[in-house]
């Protein structure tokens, strides 16, 4: 159950939503849905675009809590975070240092490690050393490491941009050219296959907690773009279909996830239980989507609280400094 924290006033919201990356379309909707479940429950909201106006709109505005609801690189990496940081008005989520951690795959993936959870064996290859090597042999040696099937992906993308499930050695050069549309450097990873689930996590000041976690069934193929913001395209099992045990380990490796990356407030961490019931971590999103097809959402109506008392609950502990 997520703690609940009764403020003394309803707050007064700017949500930052739009921006220049690959995922402004989901960053409009994220900020269209958050403002309606916080507006519902009381605060007075205002969604803005993070332009040449951002600072001088944060000064009109005059909001008690910044709300940046921004996918992708522009809201992702840190760089938002700390400009928003200069400004002096608390902000909900991730401290800039805590977002580029998370924000790189490969970086969040020896962090989670280190801390005793499992994630996949993968190689990083920069685009300028895949260039600059003989890229056929270095293919070649990776195919020999790892077997297929494997994952090829970008170390810094979101909505599963970019990424490719390969199972021979044929399709591994295409695979790799696709994620470097998206980031110059991609991660090469073994897959885990079992169960694809999403554990969120929530930080109000009292310490992180998992909501029940969401399994997801794609109905044709894998869980991509289209598959994540197409209503209909996929199944969600909430709480996913997974014994008690396996639930509770997994919820503890979400949040082992979330203290490794030293996030706050929020996050949604992406794993795969396999077939023994060991989970996996993949990623940890330190903006998840908030979306109609969202999975953190999702996990919020399953824990039995309504998306505006948390979301308002989350920008609470920004105002004060909790989580």
């Amino acid at each position: 159950m997520i703690p609940k924290h009764n403020g003394n006033k309803a707050l007064k919201i700017q949500v930052l939503a739009g921006g220049i990356s690959h995922e402004r379309d989901i960053s409009l909707k994220s900020g269209r849905r958050i403002a309606d479940a916080l507006t519902d429950y009381g605060a007075t909201v205002v969604i803005r675009e993070p332009d040449e106006n951002l600072l001088q709109n944060i000064k009109r505005d005059r909001p008690d809590v910044i709300w940046p609801v921004l996918h992708g690189a522009s809201g992702e990496d840190g760089a938002l975070r700390d400009i928003l940081g200069l400004t002096g008005v608390p902000f909900v989520g991730a401290t800039a240092d805590a977002a580029r951690l998370a924000w790189d795959k490969s970086i969040a993936k020896i962090l989670v490690g280190r801390v005793g959870v499992q994630t996949p064996h993968s190689i990083t290859l920069p685009k300028d050393t895949f260039r600059e090597l003989d890229a056929e042999g270095v293919l070649k040696a990776v195919s020999d490491a790892l077997s297929f099937p494997l994952v090829v992906k970008p170390a810094r993308s979101g909505s599963a941009q970019g990424v490719t499930l390969v199972y021979k050695a044929s399709e591994l050069s295409r695979a790799m050219i696709d994620a470097y549309v998206y980031c110059d450097v991609a991660i090469i990873e073994k897959l885990v296959e079992g169960t694809e689930i999403a554990v969120s996590v929530i930080d109000l000041g009292a310490g992180p907690i998992a909501l029940p976690a969401v399994e997801i069934e794609p109905i044709q193929g894998n869980f991509g773009f289209e598959e994540r913001y197409t209503a209909g395209e996929t199944n969600y099992y909430v709480p996913a279909r997974l014994t008690k045990t396996v639930a509770e380990r997994a919820a503890k490796a979400a949040i082992a996830a979330h203290e490794a990356l030293g996030l706050r407030h929020l996050c949604r961490v992406d794993m795969i239980v396999d077939k023994k019931g060991a989970p996996w971590f993949l990623e940890a999103n330190v903006l998840p989507g908030l979306t109609e097809t969202s999975l953190l959402p999702l996990a919020v109506l399953a824990a039995g609280s309504s998306l505006g008392e948390v979301y308002h609950s989350l920008a609470e502990a920004a105002l004060h400094g909790r989580g």
